[in-house]
């Protein structure tokens, strides 16, 4: 059964429904995912899943390995279609209003996704490109994002001169280039050493605290868990929890992030 924890709003989140514990006025969510369901063939994949991720919180999809998380993001991102169900970006429809929706969207895949054989430089002017942006535009955001990240000095570098925690930087200044309302990131921090894994939470906190952009962060990995991230936990295709995370591990009966997970997802029975 679906715990929802949600009735205690952040104090930067829309006013809550008692109803549904979902917040009132979809066009102020950064993410609205209303009764989804996908399947492959016979086999769900998200079985009616539904929550939201107000302007300024970093949400955390946890779940283990096959929970769902990476359909969820191709949904999201429209590589996958389902009529079951409803997502909206900043209160457009994804499938009714694709532009609009993924106009307002940025994404960082879990797969490394950055030209190689490419300067960071000219990596980024292709994706200001794609979203329309002029040059003056794109000298401005390049700048503001890479010195953000720390990378400026380095935007004449081809990429695959860059270790594995410098290319996730440039990932993530690519991603925000158009200031998206919403920021998707797939288990970025998969195969980093600690200090690039710490850096990249870290930061990806310092942008939601600004309030003006939401962050979906899918993960299995509970140390980039902050005490004030909203919690979403997927198993089997269905949500078992949503709450901040004081919330959840209050309805848990728990201490840690980690003895809750594993009673909403029974990995110890199964262990």
């Amino acid at each position: 059964m679906t715990e929802n924890f949600s009735n205690s709003p952040h104090p930067n989140s829309p006013s809550t429904s008692l109803r549904t514990g979902l917040p009132e006025g979809e066009g102020t969510t950064a993410l609205s995912v209303e009764g989804l369901s996908y399947a492959y063939g016979k086999k769900k994949a998200l079985d009616e899943i539904s929550f939201t991720v107000a302007p300024g919180r970093c949400a955390i999809l946890l779940g283990p390995n096959g929970a769902g998380k990476t359909t969820l993001f191709s949904l999201i991102t429209r590589l996958y279609d389902s009529r079951e169900g409803s997502l909206r970006i900043a209160g457009h429809d994804v499938r009714e209003e694709s532009s609009e929706a993924l106009a307002l969207l940025g994404v960082v895949f879990q797969q490394p996704t950055l030209d190689m054989d490419l300067t960071v430089l000219q990596n980024l002017y292709y994706h200001a490109a794609l979203h329309g942006m002029s040059r003056r535009q794109a000298d401005q955001r390049i700048k503001e994002e890479l010195q953000r990240q720390g990378m400026y000095d380095r935007r004449n570098e081809k990429v695959r001169h860059l270790n594995g925690g410098h290319r996730r930087r440039v990932e993530i200044a690519r991603a925000l280039l158009h200031e998206p309302r919403l920021l998707l990131l797939d288990e970025p921090t998969v195969g980093l050493d600690v200090p690039s894994r710490q850096a990249i939470v870290d930061y990806v906190h310092t942008l939601t605290a600004s309030g003006r952009i939401a962050v979906l962060w899918a993960t299995h990995l509970i140390d980039e868990i902050h005490a004030g991230d909203q919690l979403v936990v997927l198993h089997q295709g269905k949500i078992r929890a949503v709450g901040d995370v004081p919330e959840v591990l209050a309805a848990t009966g728990t201490e840690n992030i980690g003895d809750a997970f594993a009673k909403l997802t029974h990995q110890r029975e199964a262990a």
